[in-house]
């Protein structure tokens, strides 16, 4: 078994040509160890101080599935870039932003690295936070992404700015900014376009989970998308009937002071992916499959985003 998936569905396939097998919930993201998985996908040293990345595998699985050859895939908090570099190597465009100069410099390289290595499309890093995807800036890009793929971060973009207040705990704080985010990200999607979030399992002090799940789909909700998939992908390696747990030397410290504090923790196995579309899309996609006629607009309008009217599908109410 590979990392890579080999099959598009569920994109549309050539008439009269069956997809191989339904789409997979679970991932088989976890094959190869995360180092392995940088250095198969070329990215430059430094890459893996990136902590919060999304998983090279995870992120080439995301952009098969969810995309066309030729796609915008779009990452507004990119950190180094593994998801741009895999939608490159995949014959996809790629757009990163980032507002931090040292993971800026490292996507830049990752970029011109997989560029170096053969990738011909288009892919750019902006020193800049998502905000800016709501600016005239992005005006080109309203209704051109396929894929919006990025992952929750706790880390703050600048450890200096209280912006958001000094009480705010990291995980809120990074809920609240992705809220934001998608927000901005929702007039840029294309009819048929994906939103996927890749969050990593988080603890309380108590070691219990914390719950991102419901929070995510709040926030993209409020945004006019739509949640379609809920995944589980894969960090631990498949043996035969068992997983090989990839954790790092730090987490598996911890587990074992929970352990002996009385607190028995389970090393994490997998990211979550929690995948959305626009409003319109999902609904009309649940219209066909029950058989429901869906009436056409040729003049539907969004509501203003600060203060700009974008053309095209209706948010949900």
């Amino acid at each position: 078994m590979t990392d890579r998936p080999t099959s598009p569905w569920p994109l549309p396939l050539p008439p009269g040509e069956e997809p191989p097998m339904p789409p997979l919930s679970v991932w088989p993201t976890g094959q190869r160890d995360p180092l392995a998985q940088l250095r198969d996908a070329g990215c430059v040293p430094g890459t893996e101080t990136d902590t919060e990345r999304i998983p090279p595998a995870v992120a080439a699985h995301a952009i098969a599935i969810y995309t066309r050859p030729g796609d915008l895939v779009l990452d507004p908090d990119c950190g180094a870039g593994t998801a741009l570099v895999e939608a490159l190597r995949a014959g996809r465009h790629a757009l990163g932003l980032t507002a931090r100069s040292r993971w800026w410099t490292l996507a830049r390289g990752n970029v011109t690295a997989a560029k170096t290595a053969g990738a011909w499309r288009d892919g750019s890093v902006l020193d800049a936070r998502p905000k800016v995807l709501a600016t005239v800036r992005a005006a080109g890009l309203i209704g051109r992404v396929g894929l919006v793929l990025t992952a929750l971060r706790t880390a703050p973009a600048d450890p200096n700015n209280q912006a958001s207040g000094p009480d705010r705990e990291p995980v809120e704080s990074a809920l609240a900014d992705l809220a934001t985010t998608l927000l901005y990200c929702e007039p840029l999607l294309r009819s048929g376009g994906h939103v996927a979030v890749i969050a990593r399992p988080l603890r309380h002090p108590d070691g219990s989970l914390v719950d991102l799940t419901s929070p995510l789909i709040a926030a993209a909700t409020a945004a006019g998308l739509a949640p379609v998939e809920r995944c589980i992908a894969l960090t631990a390696g498949l043996r035969g009937s068992r997983l090989v747990t990839r954790a790092s030397l730090a987490e598996r410290r911890a587990a074992a002071r929970a352990r002996a504090a009385g607190v028995p923790t389970a090393l994490t196995a997998h990211h979550e992916v929690l995948v959305f579309q626009l409003a319109h899309d999902a609904e009309l996609a649940a219209a066909t499959a029950a058989g429901i006629p869906w009436p056409t607009e040729d003049d539907v309008i969004r509501p203003a985003v600060n203060g700009v009217t974008y053309p095209g599908w209706r948010r949900a109410a």
